[in-house]
C-alpha cells in the first residue's frame, strides 16, 4: 500500500495534483493540508481496493468526504 505523504515547504502545503487544486478552490473554508490529505487518502484506499484511481473518481469520492467534513461542522455559537 503507498504511503500518504504531504510534502511541506516553509510551513505551508503545497500541492501540485490538480485535483487538490479544483477541489481546494471549492472547498475555501477547508485547510489545503486537509484538502490534499484527503485526496491523497482517496487515491490510496482506491488503489488498495483494486479500484482504477481515475481523477474523476478520486475527485468525485473526495468531493463527497470533504462535503462531510463542512456539513459535519457544528453552527455558529449565537450572542446571548
Amino acid at each position: 500500500m503507498p504511503a500518504l505523504a504531504i510534502r511541506f515547504t516553509g510551513g505551508t502545503t503545497t500541492s501540485h495534483d490538480p485535483v487538490s487544486a479544483r477541489l481546494a478552490a471549492e472547498f475555501l473554508t477547508v485547510p489545503l493540508g486537509t484538502v490534499a490529505r484527503c485526496v491523497a487518502d482517496v487515491r490510496a484506499c482506491a488503489e488498495h481496493l483494486g479500484v482504477d484511481a481515475t481523477p474523476e473518481i478520486v475527485e468525485r469520492v473526495a468531493r463527497e468526504h470533504l462535503l462531510a467534513l463542512v456539513n459535519s461542522a457544528p453552527p455558529p455559537r449565537s450572542p446571548r
